[in-house]
C-alpha cells in the first residue's frame, strides 16, 4: 500500500502509476481507502460504504456535487462542516446565527423551496470560510460572530476551529473528525489572519457554495 511509503515518495508513486496507466492506455481499477489517491489518480471515482455504492463521478464533481451526506464528509480534508439548520423564506438559521440566502442560491438549488419552514442539513466546506477582514467581496455572502478555539498554522494556510452553536450531524464516516465537540466547526483561513485561541472574530461565509441535504433521506437537495 502507498500508505506505507513516506510522504514525498507517495506523491512520486501516485504520479508514476498515473503515468504508466496513461502510457499503457488500459482501463484500470484501483482500490484504495485514501481519498487523496482516488482524487489525484482517478478519471472517475466510485465511493462505497459498507459495500453499497454511494456515488460514481469525476473527482471534481464528487467534491462540488456530493450526492449525500456521507460523500460530502468523506471527500475533502478537513471534512465538510455538517450542521442542523432551518430555512424560512430566504433566511437560513444555524443555531443562534441567521444568514440571508441570495436568489442565486435558490436558482442553483430550486428544490430548497420545498423546504421552506423545514429543517435541513447544511454543509459548509472549510475553504468556503474566511477571516472576514481578509475575505474578498465576492466571498462575503454572510458573516457570523464567534470565538476561536484552536488554530493549526500550516504555512500556506491556517486551520481555524471555532464555536458554532448548531448541532453537528454524524455523517457516518468513521474517518471524519468526530472529536471537535458538539458545537465546533473548522475553517481554512488565509495565513495573514492573526487569529489566535480565545479571540472573538468575524467569519465570512461564501453562501453561494453552501450545500444542503434532506435530513430524512440524507441526500443532496437540488
Amino acid at each position: 500500500p502507498l500508505s506505507n511509503l513516506d510522504a514525498k515518495l507517495r506523491v512520486q508513486m501516485r504520479a508514476e502509476i498515473a503515468r504508466l496507466q496513461r502510457d499503457l492506455g488500459v482501463t484500470t481499477v484501483y482500490v484504495t481507502h485514501d481519498q487523496v489517491e482516488a482524487m489525484t489518480m482517478g478519471d472517475r471515482v466510485c465511493v462505497l460504504k459498507d459495500g453499497y455504492l454511494q456515488q460514481i463521478d469525476t473527482p471534481q464533481n464528487l467534491y462540488d456535487k456530493p450526492d449525500n451526506v456521507f460523500v460530502a464528509a468523506f471527500i475533502g480534508s478537513p471534512s465538510m462542516n455538517l450542521n442542523e439548520g432551518t430555512i424560512a423564506g430566504t433566511t437560513l438559521t444555524l443555531g443562534s446565527h441567521t444568514i440571508e440566502l441570495s436568489a442565486d442560491v435558490f436558482e442553483k438549488r430550486p428544490g430548497l423551496k420545498e423546504f421552506d419552514g423545514r429543517d435541513v442539513i447544511v454543509g459548509i466546506r472549510p475553504e468556503d470560510l474566511e477571516d472576514a477582514s481578509l475575505a474578498p467581496e465576492e466571498k462575503r455572502g454572510a458573516t457570523i460572530a464567534t470565538t476561536c478555539t484552536l488554530t493549526e498554522a500550516l504555512g500556506s494556510e491556517i486551520i481555524v476551529h471555532f464555536e458554532l452553536d448548531a448541532p453537528r450531524v454524524d455523517a457516518g464516516d468513521p474517518d471524519a473528525v468526530d472529536d471537535l465537540g458538539e458545537h465546533a466547526a473548522v475553517g481554512r483561513f488565509d495565513p495573514r489572519s492573526g487569529v489566535t485561541i480565545g479571540d472573538a472574530m468575524e467569519i465570512a461565509i461564501n453562501t453561494g457554495n453552501l450545500h444542503f441535504f434532506d435530513p430524512q433521506s440524507r441526500t443532496a437537495i437540488w
